[in-house]
């Protein structure tokens, strides 16, 4: 038993004096190699990889479903406001006025309220015009046509109102617009008392929508942080058992002169690898989802030609990178913690 015990002694002080003499020789070697050192420091920590494979795996997925929050959250974001533009841009404010009111007359009304800076443009039609569209508009009903004789139509052009369809840039600021209609001599004189004006139509939609943004954004944020911190635990923690399971290796290395860098290196390798992982996967389900998602969000009126135009275009390697960057980021980050904070008690 004894001769035993002295044989594992010498044969664990044998594989100590080839590690420290290995370490040595790299030791000094790394200065006059700085490209071997970082191959170096990318193997061990790739080794560390695959040697915590189950709790990388784990830091991998959470860190994937928050990247893939991040990219919902700026999407809901920037689809819901555009189709809030959208949307604005197409109101317009209709004024009726009198029927058979004279195109002269229009013109004159035109030009009083193109005076005001929140005027964007200003389309007339006549009584005439307004039944004209109609005709359009019913063209395929051949009860409608068949009922509109001349007396009819003449009945029907005497009833109809002329209008103004006036678009605004701000349609959330339509004071100076309203007091010209209702205060102008000629306005007041012409516009339709049987028929308001549509300030308001849409606007309730439009405001559900923006408040539909602000929502996602809110909401996104926060869910994203939620994740973003159960990342961090994850990787924190996958970085302080391996930091646990080499400590000899660790002190060994502190022995022979090994500076920081190198010691520290392999783990955030580990982490990068992660992030980098993660950041494809992210990008790849994001983009998947929502090609397949963007129809059907635009058959409900949703805007999503921006972020199909971005998918679409030479920008989408942009956005893989983008992807993995924020992925290294969040796995850099949490592996210096981890590092600073368990790395000198090893």
């Amino acid at each position: 038993m004894q001769e035993e015990k002295k044989l594992h002694t010498e044969k664990g002080r044998k594989l100590k004096n080839v590690s420290k003499k290995n370490l040595r020789t790299m030791q000094k070697t790394r200065k006059h190699h700085p490209m071997r050192e970082k191959a170096r420091i990318v193997k061990y920590g790739t080794k560390g990889f695959g040697r915590n494979i189950w709790l990388s795996t784990a830091a991998t997925v959470v860190m994937s479903i928050t990247l893939i929050i991040l990219f919902v959250t700026v999407v809901a974001s920037v689809i819901l406001t555009n189709t809030a533009d959208m949307m604005k841009d197409k109101i317009d404010i209709t004024i009726y006025l009198k029927p058979n009111t004279s195109e002269e007359t229009l013109a004159e009304l035109s030009e009083i309220i193109e005076k005001d800076p929140n005027t964007k443009s200003i389309d007339t039609s006549t009584s005439s015009e307004e039944y004209e569209k109609f005709l359009k508009e019913n063209a395929e009903s051949d009860e409608v046509i068949n009922i509109l004789d001349d007396e009819m139509k003449q009945l029907m052009i005497n009833k109809m109102q002329s209008t103004m369809r006036v678009k605004v840039y701000d349609v959330d600021n339509l004071d100076s617009i309203k007091k010209i209609v209702e205060e102008n001599e000629l306005f007041v004189k012409y516009v339709d008392k049987d028929k308001a004006p549509t300030y308001d139509v849409n606007r309730a939609e439009i405001a559900t929508i923006t408040s539909w943004a602000r929502i996602a954004r809110t909401g996104g944020i926060i869910l994203a942080a939620v994740f973003l911190v159960i990342s961090v635990l994850i990787i924190f923690s996958t970085i302080r058992m391996a930091i646990f399971s080499r400590r000899e290796e660790i002190y060994m290395m502190k022995l022979v002169g090994a500076d920081k860098g190198f010691i520290r290196g392999p783990f955030l390798v580990e982490a990068e690898i992660c992030g980098i992982i993660a950041g494809f996967v992210a990008a790849t389900v994001s983009y998947f989802g929502f090609k397949f998602l963007s129809p059907k969000l635009a058959s409900y009126g949703i805007n999503v030609d921006s972020i199909n135009g971005v998918l679409e275009s030479n920008q989408l390697i942009l956005v893989f990178l983008v992807f993995v960057a924020m992925g290294i980021i969040i796995g850099r980050v949490s592996a210096r913690l981890a590092v600073s904070k368990y790395l000198n008690k090893a």
